[in-house]
């Protein structure tokens, strides 16, 4: 009696310039992508015709690279409300970013609003809370003593 072989399990997939973990589903795999959550990433299994479910190493390549074409196709594909980058400041398009275009999108909206010298701006300068967090118990930093005790 011959035993049935397992399929081989490829750990590393590569999408957009990100290590996908391969042992994953898929829908869990594509969130390691910045830009790309669970919502999304279920959207994006769906375009690409692929069980949200199945594990992403197992996959046969033509079905990865259908989900690379979904990934790089995403933002024709979808509503304007679900992408992440709702009418851009400098070009006024609705896009979704990816990867590092994420962290270089957030980089120059901190640099633009300390450059116009907004309330917001100065919060990310000073190093404080930006978001209207209570800042007089929380969030302390350095060499800050905590309650003082009056003198007897």
């Amino acid at each position: 009696m011959a035993e049935p072989q397992e399929e081989e399990i490829k750990y590393f997939v590569r999408v957009r310039n990100t290590d996908l973990d391969g042992t994953k589903s898929v829908q869990t795999a594509l969130t390691r992508i910045a830009g790309i959550g669970r919502h999304t990433a279920v959207t994006i299994a769906q375009i690409a015709d692929v069980d949200p479910h199945a594990i992403m190493g197992k996959l046969d390549e033509s079905k990865v690279e259908r989900i690379r074409q979904a990934v790089e196709n995403y933002a024709v594909s979808v509503p304007e409300w679900m992408m992440n980058r709702p009418k851009d400041i400098y070009t006024g398009e609705t896009r979704h970013l990816f990867a590092t275009e994420v962290q270089l999108a957030v980089d120059e909206d901190v640099n633009r609003m300390r450059k116009i010298r907004s309330y917001r701006g100065i919060r990310h300068e000073t190093g404080q809370k930006v978001r209207g967090q209570r800042t007089k118990s929380t969030g302390r930093t350095g060499a800050t003593v905590g309650v003082k005790r009056k003198k007897d």
